[in-house]
């Protein structure tokens, strides 16, 4: 497919939502229509184009962001198709952040879903303009206006109507154009739009009102006309539509029916209609190595800046996925980016290529707004800016999450051990939320992740990709500690002398004071210390040990050896000894001072939190929440919508393994749950 030589014909969306809720086969049928795949791939086949991992097919949920591409109206759309599993949420909020625009899938008969939610903050957070697509409008018990109350309830937001079901009909009505759509042949290929009988435009009259009331508050012309009783033109309506939606002030909803064929092709027009083109995004603010700050406009003049946002291995050779933002890059160019270290990397591309899910081809360039697969970069990863050399720049980087779930892990012989870190270190470099550390006390292996799905996945891969054959032992939970009191220790380190020795080779004096925090503030560490003697100075190296003893004091708390968290660390005071005060001898008296605190101020331990919601049919509510109840959960609301029953929750992780096959037992296999981890907390 050729590439739009003007950057106002390309479309960067990405398409996520809670699990389940049929945001693949969405896409599935967005790549049909478009003509960018010729037959509909089924989900619940196992034959999904976007879900090409082997795990993906054989789960029937997406796993990892897929890249593809598809054209439409004269423009090029380049679509990321995101997990809605919780557990990877990384590969949501890391596509988010490369991109223009999106489109969140609802279910009709569910509406807004936990994971729907974190969804909306992360594309909040990039400040996203969003279109909702309420999805299963054919099931019994869809309802859009109660989809659309649960946008505005749960997300704060403003969702206008543009397309509304007649589910006897299979068809749509469109309250910009006024017009009836109906979707034929075998897989409702083609669209037969004609002007909607006043009958049925009568059954809209409330949507099309609410679309007419949020167009005014954008267009001062456009409320004259509406408070006039004046009909506004097409154009006036998309025109407002545009301008409140790029503003972040409008959300537009179409509904529809992915898998009965139904709404995609109008959501496509609204895509092309509605969403920003890359021109439209505000600049980029990125970082210069002197600590100034440059704007970084999309286009192609100016020093090259592409961003990674997810490293991938690729028939086994390791690959980076990168945003274009200003310029163009070409097979062979060197690039330049600062290292998490600070360290100035100069590597050399390769090769790129265009991407279509599990299938790349080569390109011989990528201009600004792109979103290609770079090859030949070994030490780029994700979050790095990529520049010409000479220009260095860094845009905000991607932050990964701390895993909850945790798996001591061996290989299955002895023999296979090189093998199996060697494999781990692939599958790390590719998700920053997996973590693999070593027990001090008992040598074992951890593997840590976002739960149990993503943990087993990982095993799953190690042992298909890799051939590299794994012993688990059972999950166990991430753990916090944090203290319960204000604490202050003063510490003079002096090391036992030696014999015939006169003086001791060391010694530094600290104050360390200590501080609780509200839950969820993390770690907090101040190192301006008031020093002794008056005018004695910190070294450079003095003053990085000291901050580093600091932190490293911290790691591991007195109870489980958890590291600490929700408390302020001080440095308060330095005492200096001239040439006695090495930087070994303060980060010995740090960690001293540090340990001290921590006995005076008391230690608790803290758990994983999940805020959880349970949907199951009413007559099993009884027995549900008394199961909740015995897990330590507390309950703080219930929702009743027809015979099925919503109960939000809180509840500790490690009282949740194997909820799954619980809630099953206890519903009949009617009940569904969704957690999101929420803080680390007492119970």
């Amino acid at each position: 497919m050729s590439k739009p030589a003007d950057l106002s014909h390309i479309r960067n969306i990405g398409i996520a939502a809670h699990v389940d809720a049929g945001k693949t086969t969405l896409t599935e049928r967005i790549l049909f229509y478009t003509g960018a795949s010729h037959k509909i791939g089924e989900v619940h086949d196992g034959a999904a184009h976007m879900d090409y991992l082997a795990e993906e097919q054989t789960h029937g949920i997406t796993i990892t962001s897929a890249v593809t591409k598809a054209p439409w109206r004269d423009h090029l759309l380049q679509i990321v198709d995101t997990p809605g599993h919780v557990d990877f949420t990384i590969e949501v909020e890391r596509s988010m952040r490369v991109l223009d625009g999106c489109i969140i899938v609802l279910d009709g008969v569910r509406g807004v879903e936990p994971q729907t939610e974190t969804v909306w903050r992360q594309r909040s957070r990039f400040a996203l303009p969003t279109l909702f697509f309420v999805n299963k409008m054919d099931r019994p018990g869809a309802d859009f206006n109660h989809s659309l109350d649960s946008v505005r309830k749960r997300l704060k937001a403003e969702p206008v109507p543009v397309t509304v079901v007649l589910p006897e009909q299979g068809a749509l009505v469109h309250l910009i154009e006024k017009a009836l759509i109906e979707f034929h042949g075998l897989q409702g290929e083609q669209v037969a739009t004609r002007p909607c009988p006043e009958d049925l435009w009568a059954r809209c009259a409330g949507e099309r009102e609410s679309l007419l009331l949020a167009a005014a508050e954008i267009d001062d012309t456009l409320a004259d006309a509406v408070l006039a009783g004046e009909e506004p033109s097409a154009e006036q309506l998309w025109s407002a539509l545009r301008q409140g939606t790029l503003e972040g002030r409008l959300f537009p909803c179409f509904a529809g029916s992915a898998l009965r064929n139904q709404g995609v092709q109008p959501l496509l027009d609204g895509v092309v209609a509605l969403l920003p083109a890359p021109l439209d995004r505000p600049p980029a603010t990125a970082i210069r190595p002197d600590g100034g700050e440059e704007e970084v406009v999309m286009g192609r003049t100016g020093s090259l800046v592409a961003l990674v946002f997810k490293v991938q291995m690729w028939d086994g050779r390791r690959h980076v996925f990168a945003r274009i933002y200003r310029n163009r890059l070409q097979p062979g160019d060197s690039v330049a980016f600062l290292g998490a270290d600070g360290r100035v990397i100069k590597e050399q591309v390769a090769r790129i290529f265009d991407v279509d899910a599990g299938r790349k081809s080569k390109s011989t360039g990528a201009v600004a707004g792109e979103i290609v697969l770079l090859a030949g970069l070994r030490h780029a990863t994700t979050g790095d800016t990529l520049c010409a050399p000479g220009h260095l720049l860094s845009l905000e980087r991607i932050e990964a999450r701390q895993p909850v779930l945790s798996l001591a892990i061996e290989p299955a012989a002895g023999t296979d051990e090189a093998k199996l870190l060697e494999s781990l270190g692939k599958v790390l470099q590719e998700d920053p939320t997996l973590k693999l550390e070593e027990d001090a006390e008992t040598g074992q292996r951890l593997l840590s992740g976002m739960g149990e799905l993503h943990l087993h996945i990982v095993l799953e891969r190690l042992q298909r990709e890799f051939n590299a054959r794994v012993r688990s032992g059972r999950p166990a939970v991430a753990l916090r500690e944090t203290i319960l009191r204000p604490a202050q220790a003063e510490i003079l380190f002096t090391p036992p002398p030696r014999p015939g020795q006169k003086e001791p080779e060391l010694k530094a004096g600290v104050t360390v004071r200590l501080r609780p925090l509200e839950r969820g503030r993390g770690l907090e560490i101040r190192c301006r210390p008031q020093l002794r003697p008056d005018g004695a100075q910190l070294s450079p190296e003095q003053a990085q040990t000291l901050e580093r003893g600091l932190r490293f004091a911290l790691g591991g708390g007195p109870l489980e050896g958890a590291p600490l968290e929700d408390l302020e660390a001080e440095v308060t005071e330095v005492e200096l000894y001239g040439a006695a005060t090495t930087p070994d001898a303060l980060s010995a008296a740090v960690s001293k001072a540090v340990h001290s605190a921590l006995a005076k101020a008391g230690s608790v331990v803290l758990r994983p939190i999940m805020e959880l919601e349970v949907v199951l049919p009413e007559e099993h509510l009884g027995s549900v929440l008394g199961d909740l109840q015995a897990r330590q959960a507390t309950i703080r609301n219930t929702e009743t919508w027809g015979d099925i029953v919503t109960v939000d929750c809180e509840a500790p992780l490690d009282r949740l393994l194997g909820y799954t096959t619980d809630l099953r037992s206890m519903t009949q296999g009617r009940g569904q749950f969704s957690m999101l981890f929420k803080r680390f907390d007492t119970t």
